[in-house]
């Protein structure tokens, strides 16, 4: 079994369809269910675009990835960035949820990848009260 710490950094944007309130009822249903996944990791939502990154158990995370695209309450799910990961950025949240409020930031992200993404992530990261 592959336990190996594994990370995957994707942004993509809510389907035309869905009320903002489904983004309250995703993150609400993921926190349980990362937990039980040992997985961890952060979504941020700026009105339009999420960007999430997962980390955990690889087999675990490539899972879950699947099932992110095949869930069509977002579309266009671009991966920008995967790979084992050394430490866990959020031990301590299962989800943790916040908003961006640079309606930009995810967007720049998403035409970045590998390690510049990650960068750019970081950067939003670090600007938001989690």
């Amino acid at each position: 079994m592959n336990t190996a710490l594994y990370e995957v950094l994707y942004v993509s944007t809510l389907a035309p369809d869905q009320p903002l309130q489904v983004v309250a009822e995703i993150a609400a249903h993921a926190r349980p269910a990362n937990a039980s996944m040992d997985i961890t990791g952060l979504l941020i939502f700026d009105g339009q675009r999420f960007c999430q990154q997962l980390e955990g158990p690889q087999k675990a995370v490539l899972k879950l990835m699947e099932r992110i695209r095949d869930d069509t309450r977002h579309v266009n799910v671009e991966v920008v960035h995967h790979g084992l990961l050394e430490a866990r950025r959020f031990r301590e949240f299962s989800l943790a949820f916040s908003t961006v409020e640079d309606e930009e930031a995810l967007a720049r992200m998403e035409q970045l990848d590998g390690h510049a993404a990650l960068a750019a992530f970081d950067a939003v990261r670090e600007s938001l009260v989690l």
